[in-house]
């Protein structure tokens, strides 16, 4: 199979490959919260799209319910979640443009409406989409289709009321909490499902963890482990030693592996 960069029609997707037991990225703080009800109604459930794309299982690419782990080619994917974030992902984006370096962001619905600019400012920047829930709901892909298939719409609404051509072309179950019922609903809604290759853990900062020691961990984490054609995990929501991390991390990355993002 081809690779996933530049393809309408590829296939649907940590610092492990494919582990059976449940993915360790927790939800994050804020975005468990469920917002107050907007002013305008979720949009109603729709039928299977005309742009569903297919749910296929590269042998030794596929993650929990068939998500992907790899890029498919040898390009190195960025990917963070659970924004934007008013402190950081700023800084990210600054960071990102400076190192002329392009990322995937997985947006909760609930931030994307809360910081439209940041949402704009995510598309001029020339990054790309993910479906990150609606407000990180960790048993998502557990609830009754019409449920699951609501949420993610409502995601892509609160993207799309900001831009409103946005191309989102990939979902990501909040926690790595992929079912099948939730890939197949995604590939319906034409978007590809991703998991991951590379978990530095930037989420799990110990109390007693300074923000030097956790970056340094996250850093030694990503050398370590990343190879071509991984999806790098990390957050860019109300985690600081993250960037931190990444000003190091990107011209390390950039002169091993070409840097893509999911398009």
């Amino acid at each position: 199979m081809t690779g996933l960069v530049g393809q309408a029609t590829a296939a649907t997707t940590t610092a492990q490959p494919a582990p059976s037991a449940a993915p360790s990225s927790p939800a994050p703080s804020a975005p468990t919260t469920p917002a107050a009800t907007p002013a305008t109604p979720a949009p109603k459930p729709t039928k299977t799209s005309p742009t569903s794309v297919p749910i296929v299982k590269p042998k030794g690419r596929s993650g929990p319910a068939g998500s992907l782990l790899t890029t498919g080619s040898k390009g190195v994917a960025l990917t963070f979640d659970d924004g934007p974030d008013p402190d950081l992902t700023p800084k990210l984006l600054k960071l990102l443009a400076k190192e002329r370096v392009k990322a995937t962001f997985c947006l909760v619905g609930t931030q994307a409406r809360r910081h439209p600019d940041l949402v704009r400012a995510i598309a001029k920047g020339g990054h790309s989409f993910c479906n990150h829930s609606w407000n990180h709901d960790l048993k998502l892909g557990k609830r009754a289709h019409h449920a699951i298939r609501a949420d993610l719409e409502r995601t892509n609404a609160a993207i799309r009321a900001v831009v409103p051509d946005a191309k989102i072309r990939y979902m990501r179950a909040p926690g790595g909490n992929f079912t099948p019922a939730l890939v197949k609903i995604s590939a319906e809604m034409g978007m590809h499902s991703i998991y991951w290759k590379v978990d530095p853990r930037d989420w799990e900062q110990a109390e007693t963890e300074s923000n030097n020691s956790h970056r340094d961990k996250i850093i030694r984490s990503v050398k370590r482990n990343t190879r071509p054609g991984a999806i790098i995990l990390s957050h860019d929501y109300a985690q600081p030693a993250t960037i931190d991390a990444y000003r190091e991390l990107i011209p390390w990355l950039r002169k091993r592996f070409h840097l893509v993002a999911l398009t």
